[in-house]
C-alpha cells in the first residue's frame, strides 16, 4: 500500500506556514497494515486550534481483518467530531461537521485500493466548516462504524454493505439517512481506458471525457451514435446501413473499427451494440497504440464499461415507449447467491421493437447480458460476463451523395421494403482475473471472445459516380446483392502492476502482454434491379440472378508488450511515460478466385511521454506527446511489395481546472495531430496506390461537466477542428476531412428540485451546434449547419422515475455520414418512460 505523508509545518516566530510532500511505501504486517494519509506536525497543532472549528491534524487508515480502520487526529482538548454518514451507490459519504482540513492539497488526501473490497478512500474539505470522507467499495457500498473510548474520530469500515450502522454511544452522534442510491454525478474522476490503472483523469496528461450512466438516463439515450453530442471534437458516424452501433469521428479522423468494451477490441462500428448494460463510456482523445496496439486509433479510442455484479438486492425495471411505434422494456437484476456474498450476480435484458421515421423502416433487438463474481478470498476474485444480441432490421445507407437528393423528404427510402433486410447475431464471453500479491503487487488476467455472424440483403447503386442519375435527373439505377460474413475476435492480456518508491518519488508501474487473433471473412452476391424514380417511387421490384461477385478472408495474430510508468516527483509534479511493442502477421484472402492471397509482418513501437504539473490544489497543466501505427493489409503496390503501417502522432498542451469545491471539471486542450503513410492514388498507374498520403488534424477542445449547484448538472463542450489533406498525389491539398466540422458546441443541463412537496420532480435542457461538414474526399458536397435542442421533465420519488424526453423540438432537418453515403437524422421524437426499483 502506498503511503502519501503530508508534513505541514509551521514556523513558530515567523509564522511561515510550508508544506513538505513525502512519500514511502507502507510494509505488509499481519494481519494488519497501516499508513498514515496525512499529518500535521505536532508542533504546530496548538497554533491552529481556534475558534468552535476542530482542526483535523492528521488522517490515518490502517487495514484490519475485516477491512479499515480510518483515523481522523485532532489536537488534544478538541471539540468531538460528528458523522453524518450517507450511503450513495458504491460511496459510503461521511460528512464531518465543525472541521476542516490542518492542511490543503489538490483533492484533498487519497488512498488508492487500501483493502481488498475497497477501491478508495478520499479526504477532503467539504465547505469551510466541514470535511467529507469517500469510502468507494469495489462492488457495493462499505459499512462504517465507530470506535468508542477514543479522543479522535475512528471509523471502522468493512467492505460491501448497503448500510451504515448507528453504533450506540454516549458522546457521539452517528447518522444515517436515506437508502443506497445510484451514483449521480456528471463529473467523473476516474476512466481505466486512459491508463489502465487507478491514476485519476486529473493526473493524467491528455484528455480524458467519461459519459456516465446518469447523462445516459437523463438524455434517455437509445443509440451510442447520440452520445458524440456530449464530447468535443466528436460527431457521430451512421451505423453500417443504419445499424445501431458505435461510430464517431474524433479529432478529425473516423473511429470505425476502434471501439473497446471492458478494455477488449469490439467490432462496435458492424455490429449492433445496446445500452442497456452499460454504466459509463470513456473517450480517449488522441493516439492509444501504446497500451491497446496497432489500429486502436490514431485520434483516440472509445471505452464502454459494462455494468458489473453486486452482493446487495437490486430489481429495476425499466419501461420506454415513444413515437415511431418505439417500444423497449428493460430489466437490471443483481445480488448476492450466497449467504457470505462471495458469488454474486447481474442479469441485465432488453428488447426493443421500433418503426421510424424512414418508410418501411423498422428493427427489433434482443439482448441478454449475465454476469458473475466470485470472491475467491480476500485478495482475488473472478468476473465472468457475457453478452447475447440479436438486431434484425431494415438494411438502409441513406442518400447517395448529390445536391438534388436533400429535395426528396427525409423519410424517402430507395431501396425495395420487401428485399432490405438484415439480421445479426452477436455473442461475448470475458473473463477477468485479479489477485493482489504483498507489498502493492497486482496480477490481472483478461480473456474475450466476441463471434458475430450477419447476412445482409441490400439495394445497392448501379453507379457510384455522380451524378448517380440517368440523363432525366431522377432515374436511380440499382443493384441487390446478398451477403454472409462472420468476425471472430480473440484477446488474451496479462497484466501485472507495481506500486513502490525510490527515495520521495512514488511510481505506478504497468507491465503486460497481450495476444490477439482477428478474422473477417465474408461472401458477397449481386444481381441485376430496376431502377426506380426518386421523385415518384414505385415499389415491388425483384432481383434477378444472384452471381458470385466477390469473397474475402483476412485478419491478423498480433503480440503486444507494453510498459508504463507514472511517476509522482511530487504533488505538484508527475510524469506519465510507455512504450509499446507489437509484432504482427497479418493475411488476405480472395477466397472467391485465388487471385490475390498474401502474408504480411510488422512490428511497430508506440511510445508515449507526458508531464502534469499541478500549481495550485485545483489545477493541471499537463503536455504530451504519442505515437500510433496500423498496419496496411488489404493492397500492394504497383510491384507487388506491402505497404509500411500508416503512422500517427500527436502533441498535446493543456489546462484541467476544477471549480465548485472539485464539483465541477473542465478541460481546455489544444492538440496537433498528424497521420502519415496515408494510402493515395499511384500517378503512374491509378489501379495501384503509394503511400504518399499525409492528413492533418489541429484543434482546440473545452469540456465541462459536474454539479453547480446541489441538483443542477451540466455538461458542456466547444471545440475547433481544423483537419484537412496536408500531402497527396491525387487529392486536392487543404481539402477538409469528411464528416468533420470547424466548429462545434454542445450544453445539456439538468435541474431537480432538492426540497418541498415536489422534491425530485426535474427539468432538463440540451442545445447542440454542429457546423458544415464535408461529405467526401475530393470535396464536392457538403451537409449545412444545423443547431438542435433537446428538453426533458422528470419525477423521482423514493423508487420509481418518471420521465418525458423530448428530442429535436425544434424540428431541425440534419444529416451525417456512413461512409460516403448521406443519412437523414430524426426529427422530433418523444420518449416516454417509467422505471421502477424495489
Amino acid at each position: 500500500m502506498k503511503l502519501l505523508s503530508i508534513l505541514l509545518s509551521v514556523a513558530g516566530v515567523s509564522g511561515l506556514i510550508w508544506v513538505c510532500p513525502a512519500l514511502g511505501a507502507l510494509k505488509d504486517t499481519a494481519p494488519h497494515k497501516t499508513g498514515r494519509l496525512a499529518s500535521l506536525s505536532h508542533s504546530s497543532t496548538d497554533l491552529l486550534a481556534q475558534g468552535n472549528v476542530t482542526r483535523v491534524t492528521g488522517i490515518e487508515v490502517n487495514q484490519t481483518e475485516s477491512g479499515l480502520e480510518v483515523i481522523l487526529e485532532t489536537a488534544a482538548g478538541s471539540e468531538r467530531l460528528v458523522p453524518l454518514i450517507l450511503p450513495k451507490g458504491n460511496d459510503l459519504v461521511i460528512d464531518i461537521l465543525d472541521a476542516t482540513l490542518a492542511f490543503s492539497i489538490r483533492n484533498g488526501v487519497t488512498e488508492l485500493d487500501p483493502a481488498s473490497g475497497i477501491r478508495r478512500v478520499t479526504v477532503n474539505k467539504g465547505d469551510e466548516n466541514s470535511i467529507r470522507v469517500r469510502i468507494t467499495g469495489e462492488n457495493q457500498t462499505p459499512s462504517a462504524e465507530v470506535v468508542t473510548g477514543r479522543d479522535d474520530l475512528v471509523l471502522s469500515i468493512t467492505p460491501e454493505s448497503t448500510t451504515a450502522e448507528q453504533v450506540p454511544d454516549e458522546e457521539i452522534e452517528v447518522i444515517a439517512t436515506g437508502e443506497a442510491e445510484e451514483e449521480d454525478d456528471y463529473n467523473v474522476t476516474d476512466a481505466t481506458a486512459a491508463t489502465k490503472t487507478d491514476i485519476a483523469i486529473q493526473d493524467t496528461p491528455g484528455s480524458i471525457q467519461v459519459i456516465p450512466e446518469q447523462v445516459i438516463e437523463d438524455r434517455r439515450v437509445v443509440r451510442f451514435s447520440e452520445l458524440a453530442d456530449n464530447i468535443s471534437g466528436v460527431t457521430p458516424q451512421s451505423g453500417y446501413g443504419g445499424l445501431s452501433s458505435q461510430g464517431y469521428y474524433l479529432r478529425g479522423f473516423p473511429l470505425e473499427f476502434e471501439s473497446f468494451r471492458n478494455g477488449f477490441r469490439d467490432f462496435g462500428f458492424i455490429s449492433p451494440r445496446d445500452v442497456a448494460n452499460v454504466e459509463r463510456v470513456e473517450f480517449l482523445k488522441g493516439p492509444a497504440s501504446v497500451l491497446y496496439g496497432g489500429g486502436s486509433g490514431f485520434s483516440g479510442l472509445v471505452n464502454t464499461v459494462t455494468k458489473k455484479p453486486v452482493t446487495e438486492p437490486l430489481y429495476d425495471l425499466d419501461f420506454t415507449i415513444g413515437n415511431n411505434d418505439f417500444y423497449r422494456p428493460t430489466l437490471d437484476f443483481g445480488g448476492a447467491l450466497t449467504e457470505d456474498k462471495s458469488l454474486a450476480y447481474r442479469l441485465n435484458v432488453a428488447y426493443e421493437n421500433a418503426g421510424s421515421f424512414r418508410d418501411f423502416n423498422e428493427s427489433e433487438s434482443i439482448f441478454v447480458a449475465p454476469a458473475l463474481t466470485w470472491q475467491i478470498g480476500d485478495r482475488t476474485k473472478v468476473i465472468a460476463e457475457f453478452e447475447y444480441q440479436n438486431y434484425n432490421y431494415v438494411f438502409d445507407r441513406g442518400f447517395p451523395p448529390g445536391e438534388i437528393f436533400f429535395d426528396l423528404p427525409i423519410s424517402r427510402f430507395l431501396g425495395e421494403p420487401d428485399f432490405n433486410d438484415a439480421d445479426f447475431d452477436s455473442f461475448s464471453g470475458t473473463y477477468n482475473f485479479e489477485h493482489e500479491f504483498g507489498n502493492n503487487w497486482k496480477f490481472r488476467q483478461g480473456f474475450n471472445a466476441l463471434v458475430v455472424n450477419s447476412s445482409e440483403s441490400e439495394t445497392t447503386l448501379a453507379n457510384f459516380d455522380a451524378p448517380f442519375l440517368e440523363a432525366d435527373g431522377r432515374t436511380l439505377g440499382r443493384e441487390a446483392s446478398e451477403s454472409d460474413s462472420e468476425s471472430e475476435n480473440y484477446t488474451l492480456q496479462n497484466e501485472i502492476s507495481k506500486k513502490f518508491n525510490t527515495g520521495s518519488i512514488s511510481h505506478n508501474v504497468l507491465f503486460g502482454v497481450e495476444l490477439a487473433r482477428y478474422r473477417f471473412a465474408y461472401d458477397f452476391f449481386s444481381a441485376p434491379l430496376d431502377s426506380i424514380d426518386i421523385f415518384a417511387p414505385v415499389y415491388g421490384a425483384e432481383p434477378g440472378v444472384f452471381e458470385p461477385d466477390f469473397a474475402e478472408e483476412y485478419g491478423t495474430d498480433s503480440i503486444g508488450v507494453y510498459l508504463q510508468d507514472f511517476v509522482e516527483f511530487s504533488s505538484k509534479v508527475k510524469f506519465l511515460a510507455g512504450v509499446r511493442l507489437d509484432w504482427s502477421e497479418s493475411i488476405y484472402k480472395d477466397t472467391l478466385e485465388d487471385s490475390f492471397d498474401f502474408e504480411q509482418s510488422d512490428f511497430a513501437a508506440s511510445p508515449r511521454l507526458g508531464i502534469v504539473y499541478q500549481p495550485i490544489d485545483s489545477t493541471s497543466l499537463y503536455a504530451s506527446w504519442t505515437n500510433s501505427f496500423n498496419p496496411e493489409i488489404f493492397s500492394r503496390n504497383a510491384t507487388g511489395e506491402p505497404f509500411e503501417p500508416t503512422e500517427g502522432e500527436q502533441f498535446e498542451i493543456g489546462v484541467k481546472q476544477e471549480f465548485f469545491d472539485d464539483k465541477v471539471s473542465a478541460t481546455l486542450a489544444f492538440y496537433d495531430l498528424t497521420r502519415s503513410n496515408v494510402l493515395t492514388t499511384d500517378p503512374e498507374d491509378p489501379d495501384f496506390s503509394i503511400q504518399a498520403g499525409e492528413q492533418k488534424s489541429r484543434g482546440i477542445e473545452l469540456d465541462i461537466a459536474g454539479e453547480i449547484l446541489p441538483g443542477w448538472n451540466v455538461i458542456a463542450t466547444y471545440a475547433y477542428t481544423d483537419a484537412f489533406v496536408s500531402e497527396d498525389e491525387d487529392l486536392p491539398e487543404g481539402d477538409r476531412l469528411q464528416g468533420v466540422p470547424e466548429n462545434s458546441a454542445s450544453l445539456w443541463t439538468t435541474y431537480e428540485l432538492q426540497q418541498g412537496s415536489l422534491q425530485g420532480l426535474g427539468f432538463g435542457f440540451g442545445l447542440y451546434f454542429v457546423g458544415d461538414r464535408e461529405v467526401q474526399l475530393p470535396n464536392t458536397i457538403q451537409l449545412d449547419s444545423y443547431i438542435r435542442a433537446d428538453a426533458a421533465i422528470f419525477y423521482r420519488r423514493n423508487n420509481y422515475e418518471l420521465a418525458l424526453n423530448f428530442k429535436n423540438i425544434t424540428d431541425t432537418e440534419y444529416y451525417s455520414t456512413q461512409g460516403f453515403y448521406i443519412t437523414p437524422e430524426a426529427p422530433f421524437t418523444v420518449l416516454g418512460n417509467v422505471s421502477v426499483k424495489f
